[in-house]
């Protein structure tokens, strides 16, 4: 079973989708937000986007639990933004599968400002100039994540070549 990972900025639906592709494909669900560090989340609910010396901590917990589940068949959100983090996460795991979804920028920020989470809106552009998409050698699944979340897993699933153990199509 692979290790996928559902990537993407903030706001763009790694966390539903992840959830939903992991229950319909029988896979274990790992949300990637529970293994930042306490002081991670203190600094993104104070508006300061994180750097990349405070995402490796949690970019190295991550890649931990793939080493721990590799083979098993686990679904991680993980916004994974550059493709330096991409790789440290492909170590533990070289046949990783990336599925990348893309959301556009207003509709991002409405999702952002009708949740509750730590991530303010005002750090969703310093999420979109980190952004590096995933080049073509990466291999990503790239989908443009919709508000149907039955169809999109249904998408993601065949794209992935990952199989049904419930309903999800």
């Amino acid at each position: 079973m692979p290790t996928v990972i559902v990537m993407g900025v903030s706001g763009s639906g790694k966390s539903h989708l992840g959830a939903a592709l992991a229950r319909a494909c029988g896979m274990e669900f790992v949300e990637g937000d529970e293994l930042h560090p306490a002081a991670n989340i203190a600094r993104m609910r104070a508006g300061m986007p994180l750097d990349d010396a405070a995402r490796q901590p949690w970019l190295e917990a991550i890649a931990a639990v793939i080493v721990a589940r590799r083979g098993q068949g686990v679904v991680v959100a993980c916004s994974a933004l550059r493709r330096a983090y991409r790789d440290l996460l492909r170590q533990a795991d070289p046949a990783l599968r990336l599925l990348y979804l893309r959301v556009p920028r207003d509709e991002l920020a409405r999702r952002m400002r009708e949740r509750r989470h730590f991530m303010p809106p005002s750090l969703l552009d310093s999420q979109l100039a980190t952004l590096e998409e995933p080049a073509a050698d990466e291999h990503a699944v790239v989908l443009e994540a919709g508000t149907d979340l039955s169809a999109t897993v249904v998408s993601a699933r065949r794209a992935l070549s990952l199989p049904t153990v419930t309903g999800g199509g």
